[in-house]
């Protein structure tokens, strides 16, 4: 899509999206949501700024690619899993720490590795759509 309406909008909704997935992922470590909910809005925001930009601008503002985000998502949810363990409590149990004075939890870095993994998921389905998508008959396999 090439609208002067959507490539305007777009520039102030991937952001406002972005900000609230961080609100959702941060909240949900109380309550349901979390890393999940908050990933699939991330992703939301990417696909929008994709759609009205184009393929290779949404992945310029990426980080990391997809697929290593994933990765890192993984060895984060398994790095806080793990934390219990070596304080002699059960797998997974939620452990509470202070760090530079913010108390800070192993249910919140799960979290965080949860968001990192599916939105580098969900986001290199996405991409691989689209390219799929913006290739002419002759390109396709």
């Amino acid at each position: 899509m090439n609208t002067l309406i959507l490539k305007t909008t777009s520039r102030f909704l991937f952001t406002l999206l972005l900000l609230l997935s961080v609100f959702l992922l941060l909240r949900g470590h109380n309550e349901p949501g979390g890393g999940f909910i908050g990933a699939l809005v991330a992703v939301g925001a990417y696909a929008l700024f994709a759609l009205a930009h184009g393929l290779s601008a949404a992945r310029k503002l990426l980080p990391l690619p997809p697929l290593r985000l994933v990765g890192w998502g993984l060895l984060v949810a398994l790095v806080s899993a793990l934390v219990a363990f070596f304080v002699d409590k059960p797998l997974m149990t939620g452990v509470w720490f202070s760090l530079f004075g913010v108390k800070i939890g192993t249910p919140v870095i799960f979290d965080i590795g949860v968001y990192l993994t599916v939105f580098g998921a969900l986001l290199s389905a996405i991409f691989g759509l689209e390219e799929t998508a913006d290739r002419t008959p002759e390109e396709a396999p």
